[in-house]
C-alpha cells in the first residue's frame, strides 16, 4: 500500500509541475484575450468619432466627465492600454487600470444589465465583461508571467531594487 501511494504521489507531483509550466502561457493568452477586446472596442470608436460621441453623450453616463471628454479618453485608452497589456509592459498597473475601467464601463452603461446590476452580477448579463475582469484580476494578483516586457526589463533594475514581479 505504502509503495502505492508513494507511486502516486511521485506521479501526481510530475503532473503538477508540467501543469505549472502551463501558468506563463495562461497569463499571455489572458493579456491577449483582453488586449484584443479592448482594442477592437477602441477601433470602433476611432472610426466613429460622431457615433461615439453621440453615445458618449446620450447613452453612456460616465461620472465626473463631459461627454465629449469621456469619449475622447475612452477611445484613447483602449487603443493604448491594450498595447501596454498585450507585451507586458507595467503589466500588474495596466491590467488594475483597465479592471477600474471596465467596472466603470459596465456601471455607466445600464442597457447591459436589463434586470438590475445586482441580478446581472450574479445571472447572465455583462458575461464579456464579468470574463475580462476575472482576467484582469489574475494578471493584477500574480503578474503579467514570464512572456512579458516586464519579466525582460527586470534584469536591468539593480538586483536590491527589482520590483516584484
Amino acid at each position: 500500500m505504502n509503495k502505492f501511494l508513494a507511486w502516486t504521489g511521485d506521479h501526481y507531483g510530475r503532473l503538477v509541475h508540467v501543469f505549472s509550466g502551463l501558468g506563463p502561457l495562461a497569463l499571455l493568452l489572458f493579456r491577449v484575450w483582453v488586449a484584443l477586446a479592448f482594442w477592437r472596442a477602441g477601433v470602433v470608436k476611432f472610426e466613429d468619432p460622431s457615433g461615439t460621441s453621440y453615445l458618449f453623450n446620450n447613452e453612456y453616463h460616465v461620472p465626473l466627465l463631459s461627454g465629449d471628454a469621456a469619449a475622447f479618453l475612452g477611445t484613447w485608452i483602449e487603443l493604448i492600454l491594450p498595447w501596454f497589456l498585450l507585451l507586458g509592459l507595467g503589466g500588474r498597473l495596466t491590467a488594475a487600470f483597465l479592471f477600474i475601467y471596465n467596472i466603470m464601463a459596465v456601471t455607466s452603461y445600464p442597457d447591459l444589465w436589463p434586470h438590475g446590476f445586482w441580478t446581472g452580477l450574479m445571472g447572465s448579463d455583462f458575461n464579456d465583461h464579468k470574463i475580462w475582469a476575472l482576467m484582469l484580476l489574475a494578471l493584477v494578483a500574480w503578474g503579467p508571467g514570464t512572456l512579458s516586457f516586464d519579466r525582460w526589463l527586470v534584469r536591468f533594475w539593480p538586483i536590491g531594487r527589482r520590483p516584484a514581479l
